[in-house]
């Protein structure tokens, strides 16, 4: 999943500001062990003290992720967003489930849902544009990602996303000034759109 990829367990422990110090300190031992049937039970056994916390939806959400089990996490992302609405990483892990299901059209309406909340969420765009990618409209999906890197220049999947893009529809001179943005924001990322995407070009 592009938002929760290996080593990122720290940045959801930053957001959970509800969570105590201890609670939070198990939290990081379980995903340093890669216990995730326990972080499920962990999570369940706080959701039944208190279901309506949103932090532990999150993290019961994300232990099912690291399970594959995309079904699960998405009735926990679901009840993220129903008890906080306006928190746009509930929105984009549902997304992101939907899409680990194949359902990517899905998606695409959560995601249409949480921009009428908020529109100012870098990552959400992010998201709209490899559901629309998926579903092979490019049109939307360019007009996603661009939406992305202007709330965040430096944001290096979004423009990787916005050259592939320009790749599959032939503009050799957007998908060539990608390149030599990812060259400074991340040159590993660059090299691999130019390797990957260059032979489709038509124009």
């Amino acid at each position: 999943m592009a938002l929760i990829p290996d080593g990122t367990f720290p940045m959801l422990l930053s957001h959970l500001e509800k969570t105590s110090d201890t609670n939070r300190r198990r939290l990081a031992e379980l995903d340093a062990r890669g216990d995730w049937h326990g972080m499920v039970k962990f999570a369940g056994e706080n959701l039944a003290r208190d279901p309506s916390n949103s932090d532990w939806w999150m993290v019961k959400g994300y232990a099912y992720t690291q399970l594959k089990l995309h079904r699960q996490a998405a009735e926990c992302y679901s009840e993220m967003v129903r008890l906080a609405p306006d928190d746009m990483v509930g929105w984009n892990l549902l997304a992101e489930s939907q899409r680990a299901m194949g359902q990517s059209a899905r998606a695409v309406q959560t995601l249409d849902n949480a921009l009428l909340i908020r529109r100012d969420s870098p990552a959400t765009w992010f998201v709209l544009g490899e559901s629309y990618s998926d579903l092979g409209r490019d049109a939307p999906a360019a007009q996603a990602y661009r939406q992305a890197v202007q709330l965040n220049r430096s944001f290096a999947q979004a423009w990787y996303g916005l050259g592939r893009v320009y790749a599959r529809q032939g503009y050799k001179a957007d998908f060539e000034q990608v390149v030599q943005t990812l060259e400074r924001l991340n040159p590993a990322l660059a090299q691999q759109l130019a390797k990957e995407q260059a032979g489709a070009l038509t124009r």
